[in-house]
């Protein structure tokens, strides 16, 4: 499942000392697998994502993790839902010790 929010950017802080995953596609009509970008995002990083931007829910990879929350207020609807179809798996690289 995607996601996107039309009418603001929405921004993400992570709290805690744990990496996590972005999965991004572009602005426009619902994308399919070929057009999503996958990122691992550090402690530390912050992500801001322009309005429109398809993106997945936080995806916390090594434990439960908090997060910072910046998003619009106001009326009318902001966010609007997809599939992917096909679903994705992604494999992720093993962390390093």
């Amino acid at each position: 499942m995607l996601e996107r929010h039309p009418l603001g950017s929405q921004a993400f802080m992570p709290l805690g000392d744990q990496p996590y995953l972005i999965v991004v596609a572009p602005p426009g009509p619902p994308p399919g697998p070929g057009d999503l970008r996958a990122f691992i995002a550090q402690p530390g990083e912050g992500v801001n994502y322009a309005p429109g931007t398809w993106h997945h829910p936080l995806l916390a990879l090594n434990e439960v993790s908090d997060f910072l929350v910046i998003d619009r207020s106001g009326p009318g609807n902001n966010c609007e839902e997809t599939a992917i179809v096909p679903a994705v798996l992604l494999t992720l690289p093993a962390a390093s010790a």
